[in-house]
């Protein structure tokens, strides 16, 4: 059977991977009629629908999903394929054309408003739900006579779209420099347990994919919110705010370049970072450009190490090395990388030989800069 996603139009780069993602956390093979970063719909070839709502269970690309009935470039033609597909599939659909159950319908056409005559009728709670998707093209300014395509079928459910709003960085109670767009926090719901990542404030999306979350950061003021005017504005802060307070593992003022961890344990299912890359935050780690230092014990307990520059080659190289050394076999590390878009080309990204490189989606910041969003999974 057909199912159509109906996608969001943002963070294109980013569909792809996560269905790919979804498929390898649900165990879903994935047979695809329609694959596009760009159009706003994806078709999969499915046995059934319960995979589709496996996938609308976590994701953040997709709006709506239907089982699909009929598509076509005019009304004429949908109307005929659903007409054909009603008559093929008759005996699997005869609960849903039935005269004693209630439905509505819904419709929502991509780069134009659509407007539908008001009725009498206010349906709560319909038995069923049928979804009409229109396709103008792109360009808003110069739109076609009549749309381009045009999807009818039954509705099946939502995706989760509404957490972008509840995770909303305006009504967070503890954010940093670096927290990103709600959005980006849902594509980071990589399948995982035990996940480490850095001041952990930009992650809080990810609360209700994993068992504990571990944080690690060298700013020692950020980790515990002394830069925070009110109190409760902190990391546990976050988990009381959305309920998730079993969630909370603890915080650690540690530096990368000195990992604490013993290696080759398996400490973790997942690692997330977004590295500084020296504008909003300073790149630096513990140490001296002295030689020979040495602290009496008298002043040990009271000594705050200096720190020196910490260049992001060297910070992208110790994040690799600390995932290749402590996360669990099929683990995974996703982590922001800057890049000039003039000079990018795949061979420059950060390699480990025991680390593959699983997704790689670009943010355009602007016209010479982005950033990518790396996934590596650890194979040994």
């Amino acid at each position: 059977m057909k199912y159509l996603f109906w996608c969001a139009n943002e963070h294109l780069e980013f569909r792809i991977p996560e269905f790919e993602a979804l498929s390898r956390l649900f165990d879903i093979e994935l047979t695809w009629i329609h694959k596009s970063d760009r159009d706003p719909w994806i078709i999969l070839d499915l046995p059934t629908e319960a995979p589709a709502k496996q996938i609308l269970s976590r994701s953040i690309s997709v709006k709506y999903c239907i089982e699909l009935w009929g598509e076509g470039q005019s009304y004429d033609e949908l109307f005929e394929r659903v007409e054909s597909f009603i008559k093929k599939e008759q005996t699997a659909l005869e609960k849903y054309i039935s005269e004693d159950r209630s439905f509505k319908m819904y419709t929502e056409a991509f780069m134009k408003n659509s407007r539908m005559r008001i009725g009498k009728v206010r349906m709560k709670d319909p038995d069923d739900v049928y979804s009409h998707f229109e396709f103008w093209g792109f360009d808003h300014n110069n739109l076609p006579k009549s749309a381009l395509r045009l999807f009818f079928g039954r509705c099946i459910g939502s995706g989760m779209r509404h957490l972008v709003a509840k995770y909303s960085i305006k009504s967070r109670l503890f954010i940093g420099n670096t927290t990103m767009d709600p959005t980006f926090q849902g594509h980071a719901r990589i399948p995982g347990a035990r996940p480490f990542c850095g001041h952990g404030i930009s992650y809080t999306w990810c609360l209700g994919v994993w068992r504990v979350f571990l944080w690690g950061d060298i700013d020692y003021l950020m980790m515990h919110a002394r830069t925070q005017a009110e109190e409760g504005r902190e990391h546990e802060g976050n988990f009381e705010q959305y309920g998730l307070e079993r969630l909370y593992g603890d915080i650690l003022v540690a530096d990368n370049s000195r990992p604490p961890w013993r290696e080759e344990v398996p400490w973790f299912g997942a690692i997330l970072a977004d590295p500084p890359y020296g504008i909003r935050e300073p790149t630096e780690k513990v140490g001296t450009h002295r030689e020979n230092v040495a602290i009496s014990t008298e002043h040990l307990p009271q000594h705050y190490p200096s720190k020196i520059e910490y260049g992001l080659s060297d910070i992208i190289e110790d994040l690799m090395n600390l995932s290749a050394n402590c996360l669990e076999i099929g683990g995974r590390l996703a982590f922001w990388y800057p890049v000039n878009r003039e000079e990018y080309k795949e061979s420059i990204l950060p390699q480990n030989p025991r680390l593959k490189l699983c997704a790689n989606c670009e943010q355009v910041l602007s016209s010479h800069t982005s950033r990518r969003l790396l996934v590596y999974e650890k194979l040994s």
